[in-house]
């Protein structure tokens, strides 16, 4: 019967800590296992990630290229060759909330954008904030309509 005095861990699923510096008879005395003198052997003697011994580190290095635009909007460029393949027959109306539910657009995008690549057979009611030229023609062939939304 199982009582919680009979308790163990599952054999070989806990292993004991190093006991450090405990005499020469545990194989990890004297030095405690960091070898004899310099920077490492002392307490707190660690380096920061890329640290090259004072020589220039390789990040500082290489050149810099290039630059974040941080006032970069997040679109989310769909095709119609995708709406035709990944949008389930019952969906009739398509927004930038309803892409991202069917995986066509990302989390962090903010905007829609539709482009004319692939055809389209279905008429969709399509709310995007841009909409190609040749999507246009498209989607208003297949009986659709689109709905220009605001940038704001």
């Amino acid at each position: 019967m199982l009582k919680l005095n009979t308790l163990k861990p599952q054999a070989g699923s806990h292993s004991q800590r190093k006991r450090l510096g405990r005499g020469s008879g545990s194989g990890l005395g004297q030095t405690a296992g960091k070898g004899d003198k310099g920077q490492l052997a002392r307490s707190g003697g660690s380096v920061r990630a890329g640290f090259e011994g004072g020589q220039t580190p390789l990040y500082r290095r290489l050149p810099k290229r290039g630059f974040t635009n941080v006032h970069a909007r997040n679109h989310a460029i769909v095709n119609l060759a995708d709406l035709e393949t990944k949008v389930p027959s019952e969906v009739k109306e398509l927004d930038l909330k309803v892409m991202k539910e069917l995986g066509l657009a990302k989390r962090i995008a903010e905007r829609l954008v539709i482009l004319g690549n692939g055809s389209i057979t279905r008429g969709f009611k399509i709310k995007a904030h841009r909409v190609s030229e040749s999507a246009t023609k498209k989607i208003t062939a297949a009986g659709g309509s689109i709905e220009i939304l605001n940038f704001n």
